[in-house]
């Protein structure tokens, strides 16, 4: 466990395909079932202190209490994704903490020297904001805000894996608003 962040909570691995990463990560691995979203509702999106509207297609499953989150850009919007595949990466580009106090901890971790280079919104308590602190790929460090609906989301995927036979392995992403 990290003594500045907590617990791990999120692997966010940018894929090429993530049709294709969804069925390896079920049909090889055994992990799902994948809640999929092809054009994630992102607002108030910021990278390096510029305004752009990014289509990023998502898509979240558990694995125990470990979220898994896999992540194709869909256009060619500047974002910390976009310069991890054109470095010639693919896979485990950032590890996720959660947080039910995000101003506060923004606030703790911005005193601890980190500097905000990606952040964005989805659906209400959504927020989430990525760090510099890559030393080498796969070490991005991400807080995402996991109060009300959002939580909620996740909480139901966790749910899902615990019981799941394999059988319907990719499901539509649930309506945040209902949650």
């Amino acid at each position: 466990m990290s003594r500045f962040f907590g617990e791990i909570r999120q692997l966010g691995y940018v894929v090429p395909d993530i049709e294709a990463a969804m069925n390896y990560w079920s049909t090889k691995l055994g992990v799902g079932p994948w809640y999929y979203n092809p054009k994630v509702p992102i607002v108030n999106y910021r990278y390096k202190g510029k305004s752009y509207e990014p289509h990023n297609s998502v898509a979240l499953a558990n694995s125990g209490p470990m979220q898994v989150e896999l992540i194709q850009t869909r256009n060619d919007v500047p974002s910390m994704y976009r310069d991890f595949m054109q470095a010639g990466n693919t896979g485990l580009q950032h590890v996720a903490y959660w947080t039910t106090n995000y101003d506060a901890d923004l606030a703790r971790y911005l005193e601890l020297g980190f500097n905000p280079v990606m952040q964005g919104e989805v659906g209400a308590h959504g927020r989430y904001i990525y760090f510099d602190a890559e030393y080498h790929p796969g070490t991005v460090i991400e807080i995402s805000e996991v109060a009300g609906p959002k939580g909620k989301m996740f909480d139901l995927i966790r749910a899902a894996s615990l019981s799941w036979n394999g059988s319907d392995p990719v499901r539509p992403f649930p309506d945040l608003s209902t949650l």
